[in-house]
């Protein structure tokens, strides 16, 4: 215990060090994260007084990541608003559910032809689904799209993508974490996982008046002592319920996300968010023995290929519906690539349900793959256009269009 602190301290100036680094290279701070984590784990080498192995204090950065997560979650949930779905209308319902049925169903042929057991095949599914809301929003800040035809779609769709990562997940942790055996109590323990979810979606749409007036505090010390208590008590609540301490996070985010107060709660969350969740990403790659991510590098590289393909297929569905161009549909299958903490969130609960330990190196190899390519991909989606256009030849059709209008 008389380096737990200087061992912590160590950690997050290696932290803040790769961050500065992936800032000046106007960079996903994600990967770097997990690979700083994996180089400097238990194999890492003793240089004098600096133990980069972090063996003593593994578990208390383990636990900062955690929080991590919670914050991450939460502050999603605050985005997430059940009204904002409701107006948003057909289009963005529609793009999302066949953006989240084709990578699902992807990752169940996959899942189903690897010959991994049923729930490892949900666990990769899920995993294949989920969009990285952190790194789809730096992109479309960074490459200045924020005001294309496409990204009122393509936020929407990530929305939709929340939700369904929020029952995918209550379904599987009141499977795997229920400990239910018989086909009675599985649904018991899914039933209850819903219920418990329905249940702040009610909240969220009946109790505004309550949480108002509950929440109007003067003072932004105790603000946040009630907010933040709250939510690590729902949390580590949700779980004697054997939902994940993550979606009650989120859940209690959302129950907030429609009270007047949501707006304060979210400019406190940020840099709790920011900071844990940078804890998060380095305490995964921690996780991971470098020497095991040879076995998974096949697995993950065809999941790689499949949700390229599947993500601009479903993009230029969705973007055809709405009316938009070939050119803005491809954007969107595009910018949705990226994978991140959302895969790692479905990863790490299949591991905490007693599932096979590859799914921790393939999540790490499958996120480290696509956090790099997904933007890269978004940045150069002029060329891509025009090389498929090539084959399709989408604007000569177009053009007939005009013609003959």
């Amino acid at each position: 215990m008389d380096h737990m602190i200087f061992e912590v301290g160590t950690a997050l100036m290696l932290i803040a060090i790769a961050s500065v680094i992936a800032g000046k290279l106007k960079f996903s701070i994600i990967p770097f994260l997990i690979i700083l984590g994996m180089v400097v784990g238990p194999h890492a080498p003793t240089l004098g007084i600096f133990d980069f192995t972090f063996i003593e204090s593994q578990e208390v950065i383990s636990f900062l990541g955690r929080i991590g997560v919670l914050f991450l979650l939460f502050y999603i949930g605050l985005e997430f608003s059940v009204s904002k779905l409701i107006k948003s209308g057909r289009n963005i319902v529609f793009g999302g559910t066949v953006y989240v049925l084709l990578n699902f169903s992807i990752g169940l042929a996959y899942g189903f032809l690897v010959n991994f057991p049923l729930y490892e095949t949900l666990i990769i599914a899920g995993m294949l689904s989920v969009s990285s809301t952190a790194i789809v929003a730096k992109v479309l800040v960074d490459l200045r799209r924020t005001g294309n035809s496409e990204t009122e779609l393509i936020l929407g769709m990530i929305l939709f993508d929340d939700l369904f990562l929020a029952v995918f997940l209550s379904v599987m942790s009141g499977l795997l974490l229920g400990g239910a055996t018989s086909i009675g109590g599985i649904l018991l323990s899914v039933g209850i996982s819903i219920g418990y979810m329905l249940l702040f979606f009610l909240i969220a749409r009946k109790g505004t008046p309550v949480l108002n007036k509950l929440l109007n505090i003067t003072s932004n010390e105790i603000f946040i002592i009630v907010v933040f208590s709250t939510l690590f008590f729902i949390a580590g609540f949700s779980e004697t319920l054997h939902v994940a301490e993550a979606i009650g996070a989120l859940l209690f985010g959302l129950a907030l996300s429609e009270t007047e107060h949501s707006k304060r709660i979210e400019h406190l969350v940020i840099p709790f968010r920011d900071f844990f969740g940078a804890v998060f990403f380095f305490s995964f790659g921690l996780s991971i023995d470098p020497l095991t991510l040879g076995n998974a590098a096949w697995l993950a590289i065809g999941a790689v290929l499949l949700t390229i393909l599947g993500n601009m297929i479903s993009g230029m569905i969705a973007g055809r519906k709405a009316g938009l161009s070939h050119k803005a549909s491809m954007n969107i299958g595009l910018t949705v690539m990226a994978r991140g903490e959302f895969t790692i969130i479905v990863a790490n609960l299949g591991v905490a349900g007693g599932l096979m330990p590859l799914l921790k190196p393939f999540s790490a190899l499958y996120v480290l793959v696509l956090a790099i390519v997904g933007p890269l991909l978004a940045k150069e989606s002029k060329h891509i256009y025009n090389g498929i256009n090539k084959i399709f030849k989408w604007s000569k059709s177009q053009e007939k269009l005009k013609n003959m209008g």
